[in-house]
């Protein structure tokens, strides 16, 4: 198993995927953001759900927004609906996924 470097919980399983940061040799950097898993139905892929406050000066008050991101979902992690999951970025790994799970924090 590869360090990816950042304190992450390894994963128990071990998977085969070409695309798995601790099984194979792509690289991870950038921005880790954490999220809720909405949609699981394709195949090694998921989609995250990320809902953060975005402030406005002239108001002085803070709204809420949301974005979704299309995150690789290793074997080895295997996470479901409901799942909250900490996603790093990658290289871009198709036209919508530049992003792959390293944790599963909380198991729905």
């Amino acid at each position: 198993m590869r360090n990816i470097g950042i304190p992450v919980e390894l994963p128990t399983e071990t998977c085969d995927d070409l695309l798995c940061p601790f099984h194979s040799n792509l690289s991870v950097r950038g921005r880790i953001l954490e999220g809720i898993v909405v949609r699981d139905n394709m195949q090694k892929t998921v989609i995250i759900n990320r809902d953060y406050y975005h402030f406005i000066p002239k108001y002085l008050r803070y709204e809420r927004r949301h974005s979704r991101i299309a995150a690789h979902n290793p074997p080895c992690i295997a996470a479901k609906n409901g799942d909250t999951v900490k996603i790093m970025e990658c290289r871009p790994l198709s036209k919508s996924v530049s992003f792959v799970i390293v944790e599963k924090t909380q198991e729905k």
